[in-house]
């Protein structure tokens, strides 16, 4: 890591910034510096605006004026000013003798991180103790070798005593003692640490009575102003050595105004409310906020917590063996912090790069805000989803395919509303500058409507045996009888981007299967997706099962998503070659159904039937190009572009309908004049662009094929029938054609009714998947009193083990 050097021109351009800021408003340098703009970065290659300079600031003054923190996570970007609290278990050994220097070296990277980058930065930190047990423990050790080895009978000092002394919490010399020892050795530690980023700190031990003196209060902020004005890093800390932690019932005249300082939480408070922090982050060695103590059975983290759920959670009485605070003070000093303005995280400070994730907006810890959600948390949403996927499995057959066809009903009789909303999104995705294709692909059209209507017809007629579908019966014994069984999966994740008809798709394939789901929409469809799901949520009321799909809404990342595998069984992915496979290597522990390519080729060979390869060829590149399932590499027999005018009608051909074609690089060798070279054989365009490659025979096409396909769909377009079983069994992708365009790949061209996505996997489910791939089998053994020991050898029982027709 590479030492931050602050350059002087920099420092100069921001103190002019400054001026300049000060005259444009009138603001007064002792304003300045009780709320400063030296956050800005000092960055050579950036200047902030002054727009930028006053929207920054008016965003936290309006906040200071609504008394109001950040309503969501992902507003804590936008943190300028930040005070960061660690707790004893945080930076101390478990052994409580000296600090975990590790975890510690990378918190401050952290600090010193948003410092460099423009923010502001208070630490408030425990440690002296347990730093100045460390050195005492090492002196009274070699004092006591010392002593021993000059008066080996001198026993006057008990050093297992002296220990037992220095591990009790309560006991009040020996901690004062041990704060005096540590706090110069911390501070030292922090210095250390620190420059190695070119950050200055600055140390400020206080006690209750600063706090309670006018004066001193006044002079304390005052001093953290000023040093916060030259960008140096306060770091705050109760002066132990010369005052033990206050009792809860010290300050008897303490009001809500002003918060009792008995630990460091509630000094973090108090600090980041009279410095006007943007955020305050506690770091503790637990997650966040539970509905209960950790350790009982059914307790829950809280993602984001409100004033109002105070009474519903329950706080356990264990304190940490090294702090003074339990988590029941450090919720009240997050409250009060809150109702002063200050936003509040409350994280566990052993994760990796907490401060970082919490400042991207992503969900760790438990987050603090006065704003309501109207939104559920996607817990309950996944929580719901089983539920209501155990009532759609209660259902009847008949019933199940009713909401299905009410669905599709509500599709035709209900498009205005529908198309309104596509509308919008496609107003928003021109004015975005989206590309072509995927605008496209956002389109809905009163002829996309009638045929998604139509396959969820399809899809409510094949529902009837879908569930609970007898797979295989075994005789096992005489009276006792095996069944395996269709089942659901469970709860489905459907992650997909940018077109809206997949939303009802899924949403009847999964209430075909009697699935739970949850359908993570990109944000360019919005008004689609959401116009769509209310037309989902209309049928599925009509039994009472509502909430067995769930649209997420909420900003919650996908990666957050991916590591809910006590709540969602599957993931399918439905979008960009690059949101699959980052899905693919997010997901550790939840499968993922689906493809990361399209690579689709057309083999035409020197026997295929020319006027069938045009049109084969024009219809698999040209009728969507930007489906998963449209021709992207183009394989020609040698002979047809040799010896034959093919290969000039294939390029009119493409050229007529607007594709830009590359050439491979065997072709590009038997051209002088020819179209340009392909930067790859395994590209997916998904546009109105393709690759041409000459092989030699259905041999190399095959070849080719192995070594640059995506193992999606393939096609040969040929008259020799050998040729042909040839190519079919030795390509080994999921859809194989013989003289017929690639586009039918698609779970609704298969007579699947829709399908939830083409998946290139080998186990589970290959090709379009429809509601097959959305079901899984159990075991049913039906006997009477029948036990294993009766089947040993000589025993009353025998295995028969007979299959019996299904």
């Amino acid at each position: 890591m590479l030492p931050y050097c602050r350059l002087p021109v920099a420092a100069l351009r921001r103190d002019l910034l400054k001026q300049q800021f000060l005259l444009n408003t009138g603001r007064t340098a002792a304003a300045l510096r009780y709320r400063n703009i030296s956050s800005w970065s000092d960055s050579e290659t950036h200047t902030p605006s002054h727009h930028e300079i006053r929207r920054s600031l008016a965003h936290a003054v309006e906040r200071r004026r609504r008394g109001t923190g950040f309503a969501d996570r992902s507003q804590l970007k936008q943190a300028r000013r930040i005070v960061v609290k660690l707790g004893s278990a945080v930076i101390t050994r478990e052994d409580e003798c000296g600090l975990a220097l590790g975890r510690l070296a990378s918190i401050v990277e952290q600090v010193a991180e948003c410092q460099i980058e423009g923010r502001e930065c208070l630490m408030v930190t425990s440690g002296a103790v347990a730093f100045g047990k460390q050195k005492l423990t090492q002196e009274l050790l070699m004092s006591l070798s010392m002593r021993e080895t000059l008066s080996p009978k001198d026993h006057t000092r008990d050093v297992s005593k002296y220990f037992r002394h220095v591990g009790e919490a309560d006991t009040l010399v020996e901690p004062r003692a041990a704060a005096a020892v540590g706090q110069s050795g911390l501070m030292s530690l922090y210095d250390a640490m620190f420059a190695q980023y070119g950050v200055k700190l600055a140390q400020i031990l206080v006690t209750t009575s600063d706090f309670r003196n006018e004066e001193t209060r006044r002079n304390l902020f005052s001093t953290l102003s000023e040093l916060i004005s030259l960008n140096i890093v306060p770091i705050i800390n109760t002066n132990d050595a010369v005052t033990p932690p206050p009792k809860d019932d010290e300050d008897p005249h303490a009001s809500k105004r002003v918060i009792r300082i008995k630990d460091n939480d509630s000094l973090a408070a108090r600090l980041a409310a009279e410095v006007q922090a943007d955020l305050l982050i506690l770091m503790s060695d637990v997650d966040g906020i539970y509905t209960c103590p950790p350790s009982q059975e059914g307790a829950r983290l809280i993602r984001t917590y409100t004033p109002d759920m105070s009474g519903h959670i329950e706080f356990g009485g264990i304190k940490s063996k090294v702090g003074t605070g339990g988590m029941d003070s450090k919720v009240e000093a997050a409250t009060w912090a809150l109702d002063h303005g200050v936003s509040v995280v409350i994280c566990n400070g052993m994760e990796d790069n907490a401060i970082k994730t919490i400042l991207d907006g992503r969900k760790i810890g438990t987050f603090f805000t006065e704003e309501k959600s109207h939104h559920l948390p996607v817990e309950h949403l996944a929580e719901n989803a089983r539920i209501g996927g155990r009532q759609l499995l209660a259902l009847t057959p008949d019933e199940r395919a009713g909401v299905i066809k009410t669905l599709a009903d509500l599709l035709i009789s209900k498009q205005k509303v529908v198309l309104e909303a596509n509308s919008a999104d496609i107003s928003e995705a021109h004015r975005r500058g989206t590309a072509k294709p995927l605008v496209d692909r956002l389109s809905l059209t009163p002829s996309k409507l009638k045929n998604l209507s139509t396959g969820l017809y399809q899809i409510a007629d094949a529902s009837h045996t879908n569930v609970g579908r007898i797979l295989k019966k075994t005789k096992i014994a005489d009276n006792l009888e095996l069944r395996q069984i269709s089942v659901p999966i469970g709860v489905l994740l459907v992650i997909f981007e940018s077109r809206p008809d997949c939303l009802p798709q899924v949403a009847a394939l999964a209430m075909s299967s009697a699935n739970g789901l949850l359908l993570k929409g990109g944000k360019e469809a919005s008004h689609s997706n959401k116009a769509l799901m209310n037309l989902v949520s209309e049928a599925l009321d009509s039994v009472g099962a509502s909430k067995a799909v769930s649209l997420i809404s909420t900003r919650d990342e996908i990666s957050e998503l991916l590591a809910m595998e006590k709540h969602i069984d599957l993931i399918i992915p439905r979008g960009s070659n690059e949101l699959v496979r980052s899905i693919q290597e997010q997901s550790q522990n939840i499968p993922v159904l689906g493809h990361a390519e399209g690579v689709c080729h057309v083999y035409v060979d020197k026997h295929a039937d020319l006027a069938k390869a045009l049109k084969i060829v024009r219809d698999s590149k040209c009728d969507y190009p930007a489906a998963c399932n449209a021709m992207e590499t183009l394989l020609l027999h040698e002979d047809l572009v040799k010896n034959s005018s093919f290969f000039l009608d294939i390029c009119n051909m493409l050229r007529r309908e607007g594709v830009t074609v590359h050439a491979g690089p065997t072709l590009s060798k038997m051209l002088t004049f020819g179209p340009s070279p392909a930067k790859s054989m395994k590209i997916e365009y998904g546009s109105l662009e393709c690759s041409i490659e000459c092989v030699t025979d259905a041999e190399a096409a095959v070849e080719h094929i192995l070594q640059y396909g995506s193992g999606h769909t393939d096609v040969i377009v040929t008259e020799d029938e050998t040729t042909a079983k040839t190519f079919m069994n030795k390509v080994d992708s999921a859809c194989v054609f013989h003289n017929a365009s690639s586009r039918f790949a698609d779970g609704y061209r298969f007579g699947l009714g829709a399908e939830v996505g083409i998946s290139t996997a080998r186990i589970h489910a290959r090709g379009p998947v429809g509601v097959e791939g959305l079901m899984t089998t159990k075991w049913e053994l039906v006997g009477n009193g029948h036990v294993v020991s009766d089947f040993v050898e000589g025993g009353p029982c025998q295995y028969i083990h007979q299959n019996i027709p299904v």
